[in-house]
Parts: C-alpha cells; sequence; structure tokens
C-alpha cells in the first residue's frame, strides 16, 4: 500500500505533546521527506542532528549535514540545505521536540515521544532503518530487531552492518562526529551496494552480524 499524501514535512499531521522549544524555534522538527520511501534515516533529536530552527531533520548542525551530505551523494536528497527535496527517502527523530540550548532528553520524554515515532516508522514501512548514533541505534534494534540482546552496542563495529529486523533491515550509522578513517565511504559503498541489489526481497532477511 502506498500512501497517499504530498506533504513532505509532518506528513501524518503529528502533534507533540508538550512544547519546551526556545525563542525563535520550532516546536518540532517533524519527520521529514517522502512518505513512501524505502530508506528511513533515524536520528535523536533537534539539538543534536539539527533541526530546531528550520524544522527539518539533519539541517543546521555540523553532525546533522554529515549525514545529509551522504544523501546527497547517492541523489536521495538535492535542493536547499536547510529544506531539501527528498526522493526514496524519509528523515525523522526518536525525540521529535525542540529542547531549550543546552538541555538533553529526560528518560521519561524519550518514553513519551515513543508512540508517536513509533507511529510514523510503521506508516513509512521503509525497507531500510538507518539509525544514526548510540541513541538511534540502541531503540530501533530493541524495538524493531531481535537481536538486541546478543549485540554489544559498539557503534564502531556496528557501523554499516546490515541486521535483519521484524520486517525491515537495520544498518547502524555511527555518529559523524565519531566518524574517521573510511567510515563515511563504507557508509556510502554499503548503500550504493543495497541500491544495486533487489533489496525489497530482502527485507527483514538480509544479515552479516553474527
Amino acid at each position: 500500500m502506498r500512501n497517499v499524501t504530498d506533504r513532505t514535512s509532518n506528513p501524518f499531521g503529528l502533534r507533540p505533546p508538550f512544547d519546551r522549544s526556545g525563542p525563535n524555534e520550532r516546536v518540532a522538527a517533524f519527520g521529514y521527506g517522502d512518505a513512501n520511501a524505502d530508506f528511513h534515516v533515524i536520528g535523536d533529536h533537534p539539538g543534536v542532528h539539527g533541526g530546531k530552527r528550520t524544522g527539518v531533520p539533519f539541517t543546521e548542525t555540523d553532525d546533522g549535514l554529515a549525514v545529509q551530505s551522504v544523501y546527497r551523494d547517492l541523489g536521495f536528497a538535492t535542493g536547499p540545505r536547510d529544506r531539501p527535496t527528498l526522493e526514496n527517502c524519509y528523515w525523522s527523530y526518536v525525540h521529535m521536540c525542540s529542547l531549550p540550548d543546552g538541555h538533553e532528553p529526560t528518560e521519561a520524554e524519550y518514553d513519551e515521544l515513543e508512540r508517536y515515532f513509533d507511529a510514523e516508522l510503521r506508516a513509512i514501512n521503509a525497507h531500510v532503518l538507518l539509525p544514526v548514533g548510540e541513541r538511534a541505534t540502541d531503540h530501533v534494534l530493541r524495538e524493531y530487531t531481535t537481536q538486541r540482546d546478543r549485540l554489544d552496542l559498539d557503534m564502531e563495529a556496528l557501523h554499516t552492518e546490515e541486521i535483519r529486523g521484524r520486517g525491515f533491515m537495520v544498518v547502524p550509522v555511527r555518529a559523524p562526529t565519531e566518524w574517521g578513517g573510511d567510515d563515511r565511504n563504507r557508509l556510502v559503498s554499503t548503500l550504493e551496494a543495497i541500491l544495486e541489489r533487489d533489496y525489497r526481497q530482502t527485507k527483514g532477511v538480509a544479515t552479516t552480524v553474527g
């Protein structure tokens, strides 16, 4: 089933449960992109991966723009960096709400926003989930695979590995601030390889872990 919506930002009309945004900031960086995407990139929160002022995930911050640049290289993203056009790709956060500078989400706030993230993820129903950083990777592996208990949360080792999920293929991505050596090139190469094969047939099947 294909989603019937032409909305790029917050295509499902989610309303955040709280507003702790600072002056001149958006309430949230809502999910953004192609609602029929096969690739779903998942970050942490706007304070880390950007969007407090643009309202668009993976903008503004160095980490966010580093992630965005990979998807530009592969042709998923075009146009302005603060509001790109996405094709076959969707971007969102496990914690979409903006917080004042210097504040991190509490565990209770992550828990409160979990149902919003889950509803959007299942509505998009992408084939490939790409969680960025430790928090997003831990959440996705725990909630959407049966692999978390047998995997150490070692992002250096997990970076670009393909992991079988419950109806998804998960490809963890190390936080860009920790990228070294060949990490960026490995991510580009992994995505190119996935695009070259019939990844729709390997959804929930492929794994190179264990």
